[in-house]
């Protein structure tokens, strides 16, 4: 239950792509949603249908802002830049797998990605997110994309951008950030309707 007068930001991950489906970093890539996401976005929509969102922000890319128009919320909903996903640099369209023949032990977190971002910049992405939607009167809906999400919500509760490992998110998804009395907190994570 969200503490009257305090923010609290819904967080939902696009349904599946090709790439997502394969593990494949997808970033700029403008990748559709798969059969399945579409179904998964329509899900969301029916969970979603009776929260009245204050604000309903989406990434640029057409998995995030299909998700978000097949919920419902296309009509309301405003583009945001700073919720684009991590940038991958030169691993975008890799898996894990491939970038470790190069670079053994790789992982987003704790290693850059050439000619991409470092956490640092996409925890900056995520506190201009978390500003915005502070500043709405009520609940905000974020629909992004993995990384990102998760930097977001580790940004939310004050720690570093790489702190965003700890928190495992599927496709199609939904997760709430609110706060306890006054802190702030992870009230549901992961929540697949």
């Amino acid at each position: 239950m969200p503490v009257s007068g305090l923010p609290e930001l819904w967080l939902i991950r696009h349904g599946e792509t090709e790439w997502s489906r394969s593990g494949q970093h997808t970033s700029r890539t403008d990748l559709p949603l798969t059969e399945q996401g579409e179904q998964r976005a329509r899900q969301l929509g029916k969970y979603l249908n009776a929260k009245p969102f204050a604000l309903v922000l989406t990434s640029p890319m057409q998995r995030a802002r299909s998700t978000c128009r097949l919920a419902g919320f296309g009509e309301q909903s405003e583009i945001d830049a700073d919720l684009l996903e991590w940038d991958y640099g030169d691993y975008e369209g890799l898996t894990t797998a491939e970038i470790r023949k190069t670079a053994p032990n790789w992982t987003v977190w704790t290693a850059p990605c050439p000619n991409g971002e470092s956490a640092a910049q996409v925890g900056a992405r995520a506190d201009a997110v978390i500003g915005r939607a502070t500043r709405s009167n009520g609940p905000t809906a974020l629909f992004g994309h993995g990384h990102m999400l998760r930097v977001l919500a580790a940004r939310w509760l004050g720690l570093d951008a790489n702190a965003g490992r700890l928190f495992a998110l599927s496709t199609g998804t939904i997760s709430v950030l609110g706060h306890e009395r006054d802190s702030p907190v992870i009230q549901q994570w992961n929540l697949a309707p």
